[in-house]
């Protein structure tokens, strides 16, 4: 069952900072590591030395990314022979970074941009030949996988905004043949919901409350009314798919509910029937059996993620797999005979394995650790913690102190308060999580205490905490970051004069509405591709985010009235750029086709105006965040060296870690430590 995702929107302005880390050798023996050791930061954030593991659909083949020619590229290996893995794609500047197994088990497909332009192409790899075809070879295009069947294996549905922007039209790709035909010329819809037929049955269209027209498609392409999906409802209800007979539609639904429910809905009456469900927290992920599509389980993440069994078949499964976890863990695939699954589990203090989980014989083999050169480095615990904001709001969030600091772990450091970082998240339509996180595990090591915060606005803790964000940018939202700086310092876990802020995409805006609008709050700040005027952001957003505009406009400002151009121009922290005095790390992508570079540029034109300090550090080939190893690298160097003189932390030298880099420092070198050196030794 391929799940179509209403809430698109959920992922518009989220940015990956904790990408997957560890091949460089570290300095030491990893048996001599101990708490002082300064972890690298090539270990943290350089490449994996294997991740993303899948199994083929026939189960005879395990894929996985690896460096080749220190680009992450798939690689094939069969079951039970990881040794003979062989690179199959040859991608030579991108890592690969989301990939598929096509359901016939003969191709690797994967999709893959220039620069972080987000124009992903579709591509087709051949994993015995190593043969790669492009699949849709258009400019300015971004595709989209629709739907893939196991009734039909050798064919997909691709979407493709190449006649116009705006619209994906539904295509029927042939993997095998690499032949397409055209199912449906898309003209207005945000998405569609197909079944193993690869048939559109429902439409959605977006609506001027934020909210969806959900309509039934007949065979004809007429279109009749199935359900509206009210603006309050529209990040927290998703139509999930079909099982394979088409007979069953899940969905997850919040109408009528705070917390999203997994339901079957009645393909005529839309009429929901809940089959999972918490009151801590909403239905986050289903579990659906590879061949029948019929969903098992759920998990719901509320301080941690817990699996429920729907399917007495799976229940004994998750209890084996409950008992020998020791942190979190997921599934990231299975065959489809479903006699063996791929695990990816994380014990948050120790690095990332993935296991190949037997289900007739309940043994879980290891299969690779993902950053084997952190075993035995002094990683962190992470501490789910629940502050309550100055109205009354649950703030689910989660703290990181550095090894050592906690003997009696009790999530307060013991010698007294610590430099803290305020890492926030993403989206905003997102949410921080457990688990290992591998921001928090750098600034812990460096000597800080790590704190990230759901804020309202955060997704995944009912729609009255996601809603009670709307229009709140640099208000409420912030005064949650602002309450969790309160509760850091009251529980001594740090001092008002230590503490930053950092954080990307949304995260960034946080950052630079913490330095303009709150001036002396923080010790300095840390802004990566965050906006500063919410007025060009929206002016700006990509052609193919027209689906969504109404759900910006609701909960972010309508940049179509007068009240919404002044509300706009009164939460950009551009408009109070003339406040800043503290100090300001500005990171950008030049291709950024989400927060563009004139975010960035407008800000620090405003700074310089004022003659007011500020690092600007552009990357000509990345987009809304830092792909490529080499330039995520670099700008956690100046990170580093930025925060230790700022709030105290230790900080590795910035070194070599600018090598194969497109960094570029266009103002501010001499802000940072070492910074101006570093840019004149790399040309």
């Amino acid at each position: 069952m391929h799940f179509n995702r209403l809430a698109a929107l959920a992922g518009a302005l989220a940015i990956g900072l904790t990408a997957v880390a560890a091949v460089p050798a570290i300095t030491k023996e990893r048996s001599a590591m101990t708490k002082e050791t300064l972890i690298p930061r090539q270990v943290i954030f350089g490449n994996p030395e294997r991740t993303a593991a899948l199994i083929s659909p026939d189960g005879t083949q395990i894929s996985f990314l690896a460096p080749k020619d220190g680009v992450l590229n798939v690689w094939v290996a069969p079951v039970g022979d990881l040794g003979a893995a062989k690179p199959v794609t040859d991608e030579k500047q991108r890592p690969i970074r989301e990939y598929y197994w096509s359901e016939n088990s003969k191709y690797i497909l994967y999709l893959q941009d220039k620069g972080g332009t987000e124009d992903f192409l579709l591509y087709a790899t051949d994993p015995k030949t190593g043969t790669t075809r492009n699949l849709t070879p258009f400019e300015k295009t971004r595709a989209i996988i629709f739907g893939s069947s196991v009734k039909h294996p050798d064919e997909i549905l691709v979407g493709l905004n190449n006649r116009d922007a705006k619209w994906h039209d539904v295509w029927r790709y042939n993997v095998v043949t690499g032949k397409s035909s055209l199912v449906y010329k898309n003209e207005g819809f945000a998405g569609f919901v197909t079944d193993d037929n690869l048939k559109i049955h429902y439409a959605l269209k977006d609506q001027p409350d934020g909210g969806f027209l959900v309509e039934t498609m007949d065979a004809h392409g007429k279109l009749s009314p199935y359900m509206t999906i009210g603006g309050d409802d529209s990040l927290t209800t998703n139509i999930l798919g079909f099982d394979v007979s088409g007979k069953t539609l899940y969905a997850l639904d919040s109408r009528g509910r705070d917390k999203s429910a997994l339901v079957t809905l009645d393909q005529k009456t839309a009429k929901a029937t809940v089959i999972g469900e918490s009151d801590k927290a909403d239905v986050g992920a289903a579990i659906a059996n590879p061949t029948t599509g019929k969903v098992e389980g759920y998990g719901v993440n509320y301080l941690k993620t817990e699996w429920t069994a729907i399917d007495p078949a799976i229940k004994a499964d998750i209890d084996f797999i409950n008992s020998q976890a020791k942190g979190e863990w997921d599934i990231a695939s299975r065959n489809k005979a479903d006699t063996l699954w791929v695990i990816l589990h994380d014990p948050v203090t120790e690095p990332a394995h993935y296991w190949l989980y037997d289900r007739k014989a309940r043994t879980l083999t290891k299969l690779f650790t993902i950053r084997p050169k952190l075993e035995g480095a002094p990683l962190s615990p992470m501490y789910p913690v629940v502050i309550t904001s100055r109205d009354g709001m649950e703030l689910v969030s989660y703290l990181t102190l550095p090894k050592g600091t906690d003997a009696n772990t009790d999530g307060k450091p013991d010698a007294g308060p610590l430099p803290m970082v305020l890492f926030v998240h993403g989206g905003p339509w997102a949410r921080d999580g457990y688990g290992y996180n591998s921001v928090h595990q750098w600034l812990a090591n460096r000597g800080y205490a790590v704190l990230s915060v759901n804020y309202r606005g955060s997704t995944g803790l009912g729609k009255g905490f996601t809603n009670a964000g709307d229009k709140q940018w640099g208000r409420k939202m912030h005064d949650d970051l602002l309450d969790a700086v309160d509760w850091a310092v009251k529980d001594k876990i740090t001092t008002r004069d230590k503490v930053a802020i950092m954080g990307g995409s949304y995260g960034g805006y946080a950052t630079l509405a913490g330095v303009t609008m709150t001036p002396k709050e923080f010790a300095c700040g840390v802004d990566i591709v965050g906006p500063s005027n919410l007025q060009t952001l929206l002016s700006t957003i990509p052609p193919y985010w027209a689906a969504f505009f109404e759900n910006f406009a609701r909960r972010v400002g309508d940049p179509r009235t007068e009240e919404g151009k002044k509300l706009l121009a009164e939460r950009s922290p551009l408009t109070y750029a003339s406040q800043i005095e503290r100090p300001l790390l500005i990171g950008q992508g030049a291709n950024d086709p989400r927060v563009k570079r004139a975010e960035s540029d407008q800000i620090v034109a405003a700074m310089k105006a004022k003659n007011i300090p500020v690092t600007y550090v552009l990357y000509p080939d990345e987009g809304h965040g830092f792909a490529e190893p080499a330039n995520r690298t670099s700008f956690w160097a100046v990170s580093e060296a930025f925060l230790s003189q700022c709030i105290g932390g230790r900080f590795e030298p910035i070194g070599n870690d600018f090598k194969g880099s497109s960094i570029q420092v266009l103002d501010g070198a001499d802000h940072v430590p070492g910074l101006k050196q570093a840019m004149a030794e790399k040309h």
